[in-house]
């Protein structure tokens, strides 16, 4: 047997009545709690930058393909569809879908309510999964290749602010030209994303009518979108789709389309790096605290095991095992208690939250195995790395005070 671990395991043994025994077990609570903070913390945060970045992509794709423009407008130049690229770039590993749709800007006009929007135009081969959980009422676009449609999906704040409801018909309001153009449409959906900014202007409707409202040919669109496997794929892929297309089109991620609400997601990180920091400084130095107690404590066996020939380096090793196992008791129920809250969070949404003001109408919640993994062995190489210093006390210890001193 292992002399250190031998020895690890006598010193904290259970059926020994010591000083160091409730002290033991505050720093088993205070890394338990400490593990507990972080692991809710980060669960929170990646799950909030999850659910928002899926909302944002699920509005825009991950990519979307259009003619050169210096200017940012929804009136764009139209693409022919027979592009090299399409539909063969769902091929290509880490891409998932590619899709065509057209943008018009448009105002809703009722009794007494007027409100502007973005007509988004979508054809057969749009991917309805991102709204198969957001709507709220009727059902998504019946769109064929046959002929369009006059129906339409509005959100619920749109149909909230207009007095709107559910096979509703209105009348929208496009400047062509020197022309003004109205159409009527029929309200077969509501969705609800929590997406204020998008919510309160999109509404979705058959492609062929905005190819119509530009005088389009059947065969052309504003732009393509490209949906990604993974968003980590994100900027590589953008790079790849942008060589690919040729020198007239242009792609953008939607990082570039919408940076501050990425650079706002972005900055949500310092906030949890510092619990992160704080967490694990109270954790080390518990951990600290607490070798010295127990090093103080068998400063008479540490000069007997001196005296009988253990060198420093065993010394310092069989109280670094005592410490790996409080730091693993620690982790241990910081972990059982961080997952069971979230779990508990994840399945009842016990704790909600302003949709207006968070963009979510509960707390999310996103258990990764990696992050949880990291988290964890942070924690383990810090504080033992912490440990490394105190654990020479051992070696200042001469064996004689140390017998004579019991």
């Amino acid at each position: 047997m292992n002399t250190e671990l031998f020895i690890a395991r006598r010193i904290l043994s259970k059926n020994k009545a010591n000083f160091s025994r409730p002290v033991v077990r505050i720093a088993i609570l205070s890394i338990g709690l400490g593990l507990t903070v972080m692991f809710i913390a980060v669960a929170i945060l990646t799950g909030f930058q999850k659910e928002v970045r899926e909302k944002v992509i699920g509005f825009g794709a991950h990519i979307q393909i259009s003619h050169y423009d210096e200017n940012s407008s929804l009136e764009t130049k139209p693409i022919s569809m027979h592009q090299d690229f399409y539909p063969s770039l769902e091929t290509v590993k880490g891409i998932r879908h590619i899709q065509v749709y057209a943008t018009k800007a448009g105002i809703i006009k009722t009794a007494d309510q007027i409100q502007g929007i973005v007509l988004k135009g979508i054809g057969p081969d749009y991917d309805f999964s991102f709204f198969s959980n957001k709507m709220i009422a009727g059902h998504f676009i019946h769109l064929s290749d046959t002929g369009k449609t006059n129906d339409v999906m509005i959100s619920k704040n749109l149909a909230a602010l207009l007095k709107l409801r559910l096979n509703d018909d209105i009348r929208m309001y496009f400047i062509s030209g020197t022309t003004t153009l109205g159409r009527k449409f029929h309200i077969a959906g509501i969705y609800e994303t929590g997406l204020e900014e998008f919510d309160k202007v999109y509404v979705l409707c058959d492609i062929r009518h905005i190819q119509k409202l530009n005088n389009w040919q059947p065969d052309e669109v504003g732009g393509f979108e490209v949906i990604l496997d993974n968003f980590n794929d994100l900027d590589k892929i953008g790079k790849y789709v942008y060589r690919k297309i040729g020198m007239t089109l242009d792609a953008k991620t939607i990082r570039d389309l919408y940076p501050q609400i990425f650079d706002w997601l972005d900055l949500q990180d310092i906030n949890v790096l510092i619990i992160l920091v704080l967490m694990v400084l109270v954790t080390g130095i518990t951990m600290i605290s607490t070798l010295l107690i127990l090093i103080l404590e068998r400063t008479n066996m540490i000069g007997i095991l001196k005296a009988l020939g253990m060198p420093n380096g065993g010394i310092r090793r069989v109280f670094l095992i005592n410490a790996a196992y409080i730091i693993g008791q620690g982790l241990f129920w910081g972990n059982l208690v961080g997952a069971t809250l979230c779990i508990i969070q994840q399945k009842y949404g016990i704790i909600t939250l302003p949709q207006e003001s968070y963009y979510v109408s509960v707390v999310p919640v996103n258990l990764d195995p990696w992050n949880i993994l990291l988290l964890n062995t942070g924690t383990v190489v810090v504080c033992l790395a912490m440990l490394l210093v105190p654990s020479y006390v051992t070696s200042r210890i001469s064996p004689v005070r140390a017998i004579r001193f019991s």
